[in-house]
């Protein structure tokens, strides 16, 4: 590219800038004369309305047929909760325990053991086999139902075309959303969990399908054509044992999403399972019983991962494959012949049947006096840490300096020259950065600056729309810049656009948290292979425990608030930012490693020189994963009294308003797909600059 196209092609970028910040001020400085710049009307377009009259028909003309359905999915569910409980416990172990081992040896048998041991003792274990039951019926329905989607998508890519942007709604849309009108057309029961289950849990099953189906070697493929195998043939002996690996890992992330969703719809059909439990004694505030119940979930949920996860092993099948018969059907011979004897001698002794109470271990009063003792003792610590976070930096994200500085916050009011002063820094910076020739972070310190001043909820709507639409047209094209713009237009007609920003606002905080805290352990992690092997456990048990059960430590000590809010969805989103930043940096190719440190690099130099810059498109992937679990959390922290778009669809939910559920989850979907979009875009590119596509 000649000099002056050059030119001409950085002025085309930064020009646009100009512009829309120009606007910008204008539109802020007249924000408080003109009030529809700040309070958008309620709702421009009745879609909630529009929903409701559709879903109203749509209930009235299929509701009969559903019902019919609820009835016979309560047959299998009904089936398979009785057989566990009329199994004695330890069966049900032996049973447990050979899956284990047939997936990963004795260390995760041993787990499972003393996993379901814990059910046992604390009195629980009817509740767990209600809700394994429920997995039982809907693992099944979600994986063989996504298999074949899959399949479908495959073959067709008209289907796939459909199918794709279905699957992103369905993993951003809030589930709560779609509970609704599950519930209106099912009623209230466990089959709603079921149903709901299959439908949230679905989605990794295609992906992973098709991208296994995609991914077989055309080797494979010839070495079938040439054996004279028939399109049935090559597809169910060629491709799908080669996509085998892809599959399992669908399969595994199936369950527990499986298990997510059963704990979740417990709300609205839940009776005597784990979900009710740990529901039921967070409603009364009972920490000490929810905390048992929620440990029960936690682990359910890592024995459920790490079973499934033990089956995606490949190698381990096929060397068991090659075991003599008596090697390879030991351990089912010896599972059998335990299972029965313990089967007949739990008719002997009552113990092995159903537990004795009092032998269980139940230490929810211990562990409620020692949370008063704390709570009580160190209250002003964890005061102070709450409204110092609140003051110091969640109220100035969403209000703005202008506003969160004041006596009662800060100890301070903000002075003229103190405005005056943040206005010549932000101005020092933006001007530092264009002598350097870099206008693109002096235009990001313009706005940071702006934002930051004003605050996310206090910007005038147009403000928002213009800068993020010109950010995704910049990085992404026409394309992201066309479902930016509609995006947002849609939450600002829907009447949900104050509620949207305030999910922005608790997202954002929430996200800058995770990405300095996770990205720097897992930068830590990437250089110290103690402090890797430390946190991984941590980390699968972030991610293994369901969202529902994060929240208790902190509603324990924090109390309902958004504080709360802000700590679990940092809890929930920040594995992806530590395992990402560690994985992107570990996978640097070796050999310009050596380069590097052959030309006298020290070891920072080596990390930020070289290291990072390779690892930047690895590690936005993890802050797009981020992005994504904060904003599924964020419906589930409207539990605990968070507002936005989280509370207006649990909001919906407990009044059954399909309208008002779909559109809010719909709102929170775009958000998460409009950020999907543009941070994608953004890894593309830069994967192409470093050479890497």
């Amino acid at each position: 590219m000649s000099g002056d196209a050059l030119n001409q092609a950085q002025t085309r970028s930064w020009l646009p800038w100009v512009i829309v910040i120009a606007i910008s001020a204008v539109l802020i400085a007249i924000r408080n004369d003109v009030s529809w710049l700040n309070k958008p009307p309620a709702e421009i377009l009745p879609i909630a309305e529009w929903v409701n009259v559709y879903m109203d028909w749509f209930v009235d003309t299929f509701k009969a047929a559903f019902r019919k359905l609820n009835w016979l999915l309560n047959w299998p569910m009904g089936w398979a909760q009785q057989f566990l409980q009329w199994l004695p416990w330890p069966v049900t172990m032996t049973g447990f325990g050979l899956l284990a081992w047939l997936a990963a040896g004795w260390r995760l048998t041993l787990f499972t053991v003393l996993a379901l041991f814990y059910m046992v003792v604390t009195g629980y274990w009817v509740e767990s086999m209600n809700t394994l039951g429920i997995v039982l019926v809907s693992m099944p329905l979600a994986i063989v139902s996504g298999f074949f989607i899959a399949v479908m998508a495959y073959k067709s890519p008209r289907v796939n075309g459909f199918v794709q942007p279905v699957l992103d709604l369905m993993q951003t849309i809030p589930t709560f959303a779609y509970l609704i009108p599950i519930l209106l057309l099912f009623g209230f029961g466990p089959v709603v969990g079921v149903v709901a289950s299959a439908i949230y849990a679905c989605p990794p099953m295609v992906r992973n399908t098709i991208l296994g189906l995609q991914k077989v070697a055309p080797e494979a493929l010839e070495s079938g054509l040439m054996s004279g195998a028939s399109r049935f043939q090559l597809f169910w002996q060629v491709r799908v044992p080669s996509a085998l690996s892809s599959i399992m890992m669908g399969v595994n992330q199936t369950t527990m999403a499986t298990l997510a969703m059963v704990i979740i719809a417990a709300i609205i059909g839940g009776s005597a399972d784990i979900g009710w439990e740990v529901l039921s004694k967070m409603r009364k505030a009972q920490f000490g019983q929810s905390l048992i119940a929620g440990i029960v979930i936690a682990l359910i949920a890592m024995m459920l991962d790490r079973i499934s996860w033990g089956f995606t092993d490949r190698s381990r099948a096929i060397a068991r494959a090659h075991l003599p018969f008596m090697q390879r059907y030991t351990p089912w011979f010896i599972a059998t012949i335990i299972g029965v004897v313990l089967f007949w001698l739990a008719k002997l002794v009552p113990a092995l049947s159903v537990w004795p109470e009092q032998l269980e271990f139940y230490p929810a009063e211990p562990i409620n006096n020692a949370l008063n003792y704390v709570t009580g003792t160190y209250a002003h610590v964890t005061d102070a840490i709450k409204k110092s976070v609140l003051f110091f930096y969640l109220l100035p994200l969403k209000v703005g300096l202008t506003k969160a500085i004041s006596p009662f916050s800060w100890g301070i009011t903000f002075e003229p020259w103190m405005r005056l002063a943040f206005a010549g820094i932000v101005a020092l910076i933006a001007a530092g950065y264009l002598v350097m020739g870099k206008w693109r972070r002096a235009v990001a310190a313009v706005v940071v600056g702006a934002f930051l001043y004003y605050g996310i909820t206090s910007m005038p709507w147009p403000v928002i729309i213009l800068v993020v639409t010109l950010l995704a047209w910049q990085i992404g094209g026409v394309k992201v810049a066309a479902l930016s713009f509609f995006g947002w237009l849609f939450m600002l007609l829907s009447g949900i656009w104050p509620q949207a920003m305030l999910s922005v606002y608790l997202c954002l905080s929430a996200v800058l948290v995770c990405l300095v805290v996770g990205g720097g352990l897992g930068i830590w992690a990437s250089q110290n292979t103690r402090v890797s092997n430390f946190i991984r456990p941590i980390n699968d048990a972030l991610q293994t425990i369901p969202p529902f059960v994060i929240l208790i430590p902190f509603l324990m000590f924090f109390q309902i608030g958004e504080f709360t809010s802000f700590l679990a969805i940092i809890a929930y989103a920040i594995v992806p930012c530590i395992r990402y930043t560690e994985h992107g940096l570990k996978s640097v190719p070796e050999h310009i490693v050596e380069a590097a440190r052959s030309m006298g690099t020290t070891k920072r130099q080596l990390l930020w020189e070289v290291k990072m810059p390779l690892a930047i498109p690895e590690i936005m992937l993890g802050l797009n994963q981020t992005i994504m679990f904060a904003l599924a959390m964020l419906v589930i922290t409207a539990l605990v009294g968070s507002k936005g778009l989280g509370q207006s669809v649990y909001i919906a939910l407990s009044s059954a308003d399909a309208g008002k559920g779909l559109v809010a989850g719909l709102g929170m979907a775009l958000i998460a797909i409009i950020a999907d979009r543009i941070l994608q875009a953004w890894s593309e590119r830069r994967k192409m600059a470093l050479g890497m596509v």
